[in-house]
């Protein structure tokens, strides 16, 4: 049994503060699972395989923009979170499941693999990479953990109905040629971003 939370959209520190607290919390305690889905204004981050060399628009422009670069402790290189997209954090005990993070990682994207078919859209893993793709080329959702005595915190990221030029100011997950896609764009009209919300956290239950 999971506890769902819903955090809205919601600035992307306050969420990691939020995320470090409930994960310290569960460490401690080992009494809960905790599933946090919400949306963060536009914001870069940068994982502990990030490369500066992945943001290929200066600082001062991107605050122009209003965009941050917020450097993370999560696996993974650099993602952009702009409203809809649905985050999904994932704060759980692996005592509970299995102490294996790359058993959790597939256990994910085998859940969002799930969700896609449910909107008649075919995702799939590609061989080295982590995420759900479409087609092997078009990146729908990625995903990048932290784990920390077997607490994991951040999660994954799937496009469901936000801008995607705002990717064009990265190179996401630090992979060259390969494009982004979302629920919307693979569908060729706009999607309901509460039923993808709704259907996502229904499939986490079932699964976990």
């Amino acid at each position: 049994m999971i506890e769902v939370q819903d955090w809205g959209l919601i600035d992307y520190n306050e969420a990691w503060e939020r995320q470090k607290q409930i994960a310290s919390e569960i460490a401690e305690k080992r009494n809960r699972n905790v599933f946090v889905v919400c949306q963060h204004p536009s914001v870069i981050t940068v994982g502990r395989a990030g490369k500066d060399s992945n943001i290929l628009l200066p600082t001062k422009l991107l605050e122009s923009k209003g965009i941050k670069v917020i450097y993370n402790d999560r696996g993974g290189d650099v993602t952009l979170h702009n409203p809809g997209q649905l985050v999904g954090y994932p704060i759980f005990n692996l005592y509970d499941y299995k102490t294996d993070l790359h058993w959790f990682l597939r256990e994910i994207e085998e859940t969002i693999i799930e969700l896609l078919s449910t909107f008649n859209i075919k995702g799939e893993r590609v061989e080295g990479l982590t995420g759900v793709w479409i087609e092997r080329s078009r990146k729908i959702c990625a995903i990048g953990l932290h784990c920390s005595r077997w607490v994991t915190s951040h999660g994954f990221a799937l496009n469901v109905c936000n801008d995607l030029r705002e990717f064009d100011y990265i190179v996401p997950c630090g992979i060259k040629g390969k494009e982004v896609t979302s629920i919307s764009k693979e569908l060729g009209t706009e999607i309901d971003f509460n039923l993808v919300k709704t259907r996502c956290i229904e499939f986490f239950e079932k699964r976990f």
